[in-house]
């Protein structure tokens, strides 16, 4: 496959949505050569039609009411996004504290306080499935109404 098509594909798959770098090489990897789908990205990434800094911050910001802070992270790891944009975009995403968010989700979902040790597990295993921390969940599950210190 030529670059100009190479391009002409990439371009595509932009236009749908963004996408990390990493799932571009591999979506296109199948078409051209690493150093032709390199060349082609670099020319993307220069004129900013891809930008993994953007990939992450709009993914953060789609998810962020229904997952915590260790769940996107680990979705942000897994398109390849590195630690360093991921933490940012985690950062500048989600001015108020995880507490918020997950109290959110718990109410959605549950609205009410473990009535046994069966409906506790359940209720936190909801939690840390969705990704929220350790000590969010003994805190919502306490009925606590502030967040931990």
């Amino acid at each position: 496959m030529t670059r100009e098509a190479l391009r002409q594909r990439a371009l595509r798959l932009l236009a749908q949505r963004d996408h990390s770098r990493a799932e571009l090489v591999r979506k296109l990897a199948s078409l051209g050569t690493p150093e032709e789908i390199e060349a082609v990205l670099d020319r993307m990434t220069e004129l900013d039609l891809q930008s993994d800094r953007r990939f992450a911050e709009q993914l953060v910001r789609s998810k962020a009411s229904r997952f915590g802070a260790a769940r996107l992270r680990h979705e942000l790891r897994q398109r390849g996004i590195a630690d360093e944009l991921g933490d940012a975009a985690l950062a500048s995403e989600l001015p108020d504290g995880e507490f918020a968010r997950a109290r959110t989700v718990w109410q959605g979902r549950f609205g009410h306080l473990p009535a046994d040790a069966r409906d506790w597990a359940r209720q936190a295993r909801f939690l840390q499935y969705r990704g929220f921390s350790a000590d969010v969940i003994r805190q919502i599950l306490k009925g606590t109404d502030h967040e931990p210190a």
